[in-house]
């Protein structure tokens, strides 16, 4: 992402990644991406709006439909008002308040808990299928989500890059800064905070597990122990980022489906003349729109039960193929707009067939790292054969569109 494709969209001049696909392809992969973006993103909306709901439910008491409620006009005011640079400049003071207060979590969980041999002792007369949370590398028959096989191939090699290069709240922060050498080195240190996830995420989990088995929901783990483990001053600075953290993902998700749709949908299709002043104030009421209908879809959300599972598996119903035709159109100059809309919509059929039959097609209990696999293959296999029967792609869709022939500068 920080040395092949972030310079790469830099030096396309592309504000959103339909837009590239648009120009390297044809419109309507731009279209269908932009409304497959657009509605994936407003469901997120309802999701982070979930999450903030459980927070505020367990530390404060607040009904669930009102800390909704809250967080949606917080969010939308902000945003509406200041863009992304004010979506940037929270997510940055956020985002140090939240590592801080989870790497406070660490240590006075592992303080009450005994240390490690405390967690894995409690850990182990408490989980029922106490083999797995110990082991890093799960063999690749077990019913469990995250075997080898499908963190390997579902995630190491489609969901996690798609989401550095594919994913539009991520892409556009690259695209937002100074220059091109400031967005690689936004994107590599970014990468050296992910390093950290494990001590302070995945570690306070166990700790949590360990500690409070009586929870019945695992979403409620972290906003018990920073009610019952830190100090009450440091509890409502830490409960602060921690709401602020939910919020940045609603802000960077409503940013990103406001420029989406103002700029792929449109500008392109609705009015193709329209002046900067005029996306500007359509791009408002997109926000406004956004932030409205996420109300209702954190409804849908909560039904759903566990919020990482639904993400990832509306995300694998459609990475794969993005990844696919993003990829090849990037870095092999005779794949054409034939190849893209067969491997993309091949792709999409792929994965729905395989969402829908999950049950007989599949032992994991949440299969969504396999599905993303293999519609990633079955668009790969699509795009590129289809690409190699018709005829080659004209130099307006390449030059300067494939890493071949881009220029510097």
């Amino acid at each position: 992402a920080a040395f092949i494709f972030v310079p790469f969209f830099w030096k396309a001049k592309v504000f959103t990644v339909p837009e590239y696909l648009g120009r390297r392809f044809n419109e309507t992969i731009r279209t269908t991406m932009a409304l497959i973006w657009g509605l994936f993103m407003c469901a997120m909306l309802g999701t982070f709006l979930y999450a903030a709901a459980i927070a505020m439910e367990n530390l404060m008491g607040l009904p669930p439909w009102l800390s909704v409620i809250i967080t949606a006009i917080v969010v939308g005011l902000y945003t509406f008002s200041g863009g992304l640079r004010a979506v940037v400049i929270t997510d940055a003071v956020q985002f140090v308040i939240l590592f801080l207060g989870s790497a406070l979590i660490l240590v006075f969980g592992f303080n009450k808990i005994g240390g490690i041999e405390g967690l894995m002792n409690a850990v182990d007369t408490t989980a029922p299928g106490k083999e797995h949370y110990f082991h890093l590398i799960l063999k690749g028959d077990t019913p469990h989500p995250f075997s080898w096989s499908a963190v390997l191939f579902g995630l190491a090699f489609v969901l996690s890059p798609a989401y550095w290069i594919g994913n539009q709240a991520i892409v556009q922060r690259n695209l937002g800064t100074k220059s091109q050498r400031d967005a690689k080195k936004s994107v590599l240190f970014g990468a050296f905070l992910k390093l950290f996830i494990p001590a302070i995420i995945v570690i306070p989990g166990m700790i949590g597990f360990g500690l409070y088995p009586h929870l019945e929901d695992g979403q409620e783990v972290f906003p018990h122990m920073l009610k019952v483990l830190l100090p009450p001053g440091v509890k409502g600075i830490v409960f602060a980022g921690f709401l602020a953290a939910l919020m940045s993902s609603v802000d960077s998700y409503l940013n990103s489906a406001s420029t989406l749709w103002t700029m792929d949908i449109y500008k392109r299709h609705i009015k193709k003349d329209a002046t900067s002043t005029e996306l500007f104030k359509v791009g408002k009421i997109l926000t406004a729109s956004f932030i409205i209908m996420a109300i209702p879809l954190a409804y849908i959300a909560a039904k759903f039960g566990n919020i990482f599972s639904y993400m990832q598996t509306l995300l694998s119903l459609f990475q794969g193929p993005t990844l696919a035709i993003l990829v090849l159109g990037m870095l092999y100059k005779r794949t054409n707009s034939k190849g893209a809309m067969t491997g993309l919509f091949g792709g999409l059929a792929v994965s729905s067939f395989l969402f829908y039959f999950k049950d007989l097609l599949f032992i994991a209990t949440d299969p969504f790292l396999y599905i993303a696999w293999w519609s990633f293959v079955a668009s790969l296999i699509l795009t590129y054969g289809v690409s190699m029967l018709t005829l080659k792609p004209s130099v307006k869709n390449t030059e300067g569109l494939c890493y071949t022939t881009l220029k510097d500068g």
